[in-house]
């Protein structure tokens, strides 16, 4: 009987052993596709941002040229009619807007890039002042133009409300862009499968961004119409198919936290601190995940 016993006792620890096992291996072979991965989008963005450049400075030397072309040809256009002076006017104000648009655009793509070669580069715990806004926005089309990349049919409307004058906040950004692409990716997650799954024809795909500015701290809320998170008790972790954790490891501090309606919406809500600290101490760990 005892030996029964034992036996048994054996076999299911062998059992939790293998699971253990198997678990380490899957999680092995996801580091190394992720670690291709992010070789893969290091070169590409290297790729990318060399011409990118040239667009970029280009469109700048453009605009002065026009300007200086401007001024060389101001007494010829003197000399023309009142409508010809018009329509140079207007071309060259045109030509200039079009110029400005080319830089606004190349910039912005520039800033996609540089979030694409920080992500790809693994975490760092190096700290900086930071436009909060900015990155959020980054993480935010970064995320999107991925899950459009991987599925054409893709689509969702994003509503973004940031706190104007927002002032910069230090943290570690490349640590920051991971927990919001995680966060944004669970919510295009969540929509996704709401819109796929239940036919209802009145439904639009939603994921609401914010930004609050609290004075001693920053908030930023990512919420979703998607499936909503069921009802769970109140002290097990909200785990499941994606997730993120945020961590005070390298002075990297934020608490967060989610509200869920199954039936409407999921939010959640990451407050950083300005003073880089939690009350939890120095090795405090809050995750956050969902679905």
């Amino acid at each position: 009987m005892a030996r029964g016993e034992e036996a048994r006792r054996a076999h299911v620890a062998a059992e939790a052993a293998l699971a253990d096992l198997r678990c380490a291996q899957d999680r092995l072979i996801q580091s190394e596709k992720m670690a291709s991965l992010g070789q893969l989008t290091a070169g590409i963005a290297h790729e990318i941002k060399n011409p990118l450049n040239f667009v970029n400075n280009f469109a700048g030397l453009s605009v002065e040229l026009l300007d200086e072309l401007k001024e060389t040809a101001a007494p010829a256009i003197a000399g023309l009619t009142e409508d010809e002076r018009a329509d140079v006017d207007e071309i060259v104000a045109m030509l200039t807007g079009n110029l400005e648009k080319i830089a606004e655009h190349g910039r912005r793509a520039d800033g996609i890039v540089k979030s694409m070669l920080e992500h790809s580069r693994g975490v760092s715990g190096e700290r900086r002042e930071v436009d909060l806004n900015a990155l959020v926005d980054e993480a935010l089309n970064l995320a999107y133009h991925g899950a459009r990349a991987q599925d054409a049919s893709f689509n969702i409307t994003l509503e973004r409300d940031y706190a104007p004058a927002l002032k910069q906040i230090e943290l570690a950004p490349q640590e920051m862009t991971r927990v919001f692409l995680n966060l944004f990716g669970n919510g295009f997650y969540a929509a996704t499968k709401r819109a796929r799954g239940n036919g209802e024809a009145a439904y639009r795909p939603t994921l609401q961004v914010s930004t609050r500015d609290l004075g001693d701290a920053v908030e930023v809320r990512a919420r979703d119409n998607g499936t909503g998170i069921p009802s769970r008790p109140e002290k097990e972790p909200v785990w499941g198919s994606r997730s993120a954790t945020i961590s005070s490891r390298n002075n990297t501090a934020a608490r967060s936290r989610s509200t869920a309606n199954p039936a409407k919406f999921t939010e959640f809500t990451i407050r950083l601190p300005r003073n880089g600290q939690t009350r939890g101490g120095a090795h405090e760990r809050q995750h956050f995940g969902c679905r």
